[in-house]
């Protein structure tokens, strides 16, 4: 997948309390033209996107003191947050985890360590859509 061309801003959020997970999909997700900041904490997040306004929100499932199923019910719950594109990334992959990831109002569900190919296609796909909207 080559990097994107559109001169729109598309700003993307990461909230992971593994820093060294966050640099390296904010490093990849750079590359490819976005923009994006990182926040280590759930409470970090959640302030970081009422300033950054992000499109897309990649939020993992299992920090300490806020986890990411409370920092997306807060998320949907927040005009203009409520809006945004919410995808889990997480190491965890069993039915429960699924079925809560869609009660909690993300958008989708992925699996670490991420598929950046398939992370990159799902964006592009989802920034045209969006954007071809009247």
């Amino acid at each position: 997948m080559t990097p994107l061309t559109t001169s729109a801003e598309r700003r993307v959020l990461l909230i992971d309390d593994n820093a060294d997970a966050a640099f390296m999909m904010q490093a990849l997700l750079s590359a490819y033209g976005y923009t994006v900041e990182a926040a280590n904490s759930g409470r970090e997040g959640l302030a970081l996107a009422q300033t950054f306004r992000p499109h897309v929100i990649f939020l993992d499932l299992g920090m300490p003191e806020m986890d990411g199923y409370e920092v997306a019910r807060v998320l949907r719950s927040t005009p203009p947050l409520d809006e945004v594109f919410l995808l889990a990334l997480t190491g965890w992959n069993d039915e429960k985890t699924r079925a809560a990831v869609i009660a909690a109002g993300f958008d989708r569900h992925l699996v670490k360590p991420p598929d950046f190919e398939r992370i990159a296609a799902l964006l592009q796909a989802h920034f045209e859509t969006v954007e071809a909207l009247p």
